[in-house]
């Protein structure tokens, strides 16, 4: 600490030496800021004040059905928009401030001030806009803040048709696209359908219905073949019996003719049972075989007559009528044998083919979802933008009629009666400051520039030698004196400026406070 005091004093004893080339540049430097300060010119600032309503009954009505955008963020972006350099150009033309240029960077200058000059602030929620401008000339700031108004309203009415026109235009693209997408994804779909419907393959739990169906019909024509094998045999034996019986020369023995009649009897009649239960009254085996019932039961009541008559005999002339009924009946029955052979060989045709195409089901399964999916995703894709694109349109015919918002300018533009800037009862106090401040910089240079040793110490600090001693100076009366007149025209110096200071603050806070009440 006492280091850093003892350099302090140092460099304080060093710029004191120079303090009159300080006081002097305090003076030229006040004297030019004063001298500026007053010369500044005065700037008049015009404003105006516009209110935004967004609140449109169109909003909720079109809810769901158009794309509603932020109006805050449009018109944000509208304020930063209408201070472009195209518009900040235009506007310099209709205000006439480009007269005086004569050149093209002239111009460029002139649009770059403006531009920094050209103000929108906006007062929060209650969506109040100010738009204000600052010039020497107060009637041209209130004409380029009526014409910025101007520009700033119209800005916000008719929408957006381009961004609307080009945002269709990809939309319609893109559904271009897709509807492309959704045709290749339905054909790819009917050719595998047709594919599919071919190989007779479907659903897999639709599919082993099918083969349990056709299991189902197998095993009953398996069943209707046996029984009618069955039957076939029962004729072939009934007919062999008949044809082989030993009779007499017209006469047949009674007892055996009757138990030979009541055995095909009781056979046929197991025959129609079965039948019965298998096909109705009306199916050509059922009428064959009560036919052949009521034949044999006439024979056999024939027989029976025969046998209470003298002679105990009974003929044989029905013999031949059964035997042709039993070849009929056989013949049917062999026609049946055949018939459910052929549904027979048909169903467990179908079945191994059902069967042989249960192992492609998973496969086929996969390449169906997968079919699906495609298709049901450029379906929903197609489906959104045919609605976005319906929504863009009633977008753009809603913000053509309404705009983006509704501006109304509730303060007309207007300037102030006395100048807003410069603020020079502010400004003397920062030029004494200044000048003060380039006072101690000279000193403070000078003493760099020309630096001087104090003390012993200093010196072998600098040069790194050993110092074997030091001569002290003795100040009299007469150096003294001198000293004493130095510092006091010195301070004198600089109270002159700050006084100097002090009575240009007062007046031009007097003024200012004149020309307010005036």
């Amino acid at each position: 600490m006492e280091e850093i005091y003892r350099q302090a004093m140092i460099k304080l004893r060093g710029m004191w030496q120079f303090r009159w080339l300080g006081l002097t540049t305090a003076w030229l430097v006040g004297a030019a800021g004063v001298v500026g300060v007053i010369l500044m010119p005065d700037r008049y600032e015009a404003s105006a004040r516009i209110f935004v309503n967004t609140a449109s009954i169109l909003k909720p009505l079109m809810t769901g059905l158009t794309v509603m955008q932020n109006e805050d963020q449009q018109i944000a972006m509208l304020s930063r928009v209408v201070i472009s350099r195209p518009n900040v150009e235009k506007l310099v033309q209709l205000a006439g401030m480009d007269a005086e240029t004569k050149s093209k960077d002239q111009f460029d200058s002139l649009v770059d001030t403006v531009s920094t000059k050209l103000k929108i602030m906006g007062s929060g929620r209650d969506n109040i806009y100010t738009l204000s401008f600052r010039d020497t000339n107060p009637e041209r700031a209130k004409r380029v803040v009526q014409l910025f108004s101007t520009m700033f309203i119209e800005s916000g009415h008719g929408g957006k048709a381009t961004d609307t026109d080009a945002a269709k235009k990809f939309i319609d693209e893109q559904i271009a696209i897709y509807e492309k997408k959704l045709q290749e994804a339905e054909n790819r779909l009917k050719e595998f359908k047709l594919r599919s419907l071919s190989q007779g393959s479907g659903e897999i739990s639709s599919h082993f219905a099918r083969m349990a169906e056709t299991s189902g019909l197998m095993e009953r024509a398996q069943l209707d073949l046996r029984e009618a094998e069955n039957m076939r045999d029962t004729y072939r034996r009934q007919l062999a019996a008949e044809e082989s019986a030993p009779l007499a020369p017209g006469m047949a023995a009674p007892s055996a003719v009757l138990s030979e009649l009541d055995g095909r009897i009781d056979a046929m009649r197991r025959n129609l049972d079965g039948l019965l239960q298998r096909y109705t009254e009306s199916h050509p085996d059922v009428v064959g075989a009560q036919r052949v019932i009521r034949e044999l039961e006439e024979q056999r009541a024939q027989a029976a007559s025969s046998q209470r008559r003298p002679g105990g005999g009974v003929p044989v002339f029905g013999a031949p009528r059964a035997t042709e009924q039993l070849k009929v009946s056989l013949a049917t029955s062999e026609a049946a044998v055949a018939s459910l052979r052929a549904r027979v060989a048909e169903y467990s045709n179908r079945y191994a083919k059902l069967k042989a195409a249960a192992g492609q089901m998973p496969q086929l399964e996969a390449e169906l979802a997968q079919l699906n999916r495609d298709y049901e995703v450029n379906k929903k894709n197609y489906e959104t933008l045919v609605s976005r694109r319906e929504s863009a349109t009633i977008s753009g015919d809603m913000q053509a009629v309404s705009g983006v918002a509704d501006f109304r300018l509730i303060d007309p533009p207007r300037v102030s009666p006395k100048p807003v800037a410069p603020n020079r009862v502010l400004l003397i106090p920062v030029a004494l400051l200044a000048a003060l401040a380039a006072g101690l910089g000279a000193a403070y240079l000078a003493r760099e520039i020309r630096p001087a040793f104090f003390d012993a110490r200093s010196l072998a600090e600098a040069t790194g030698l050993p110092i074997l001693g030091s001569v002290s100076m003795v100040i009299n009366d007469d150096r003294k004196t001198v000293e004493r007149r130095s510092l006091i025209r010195f301070l004198g110096g600089v109270g002159a400026l700050v006084g100097t200071y002090v009575v240009g603050f007062a007046a031009v806070a007097w003024y200012a406070a004149n020309r307010s009440l005036g």
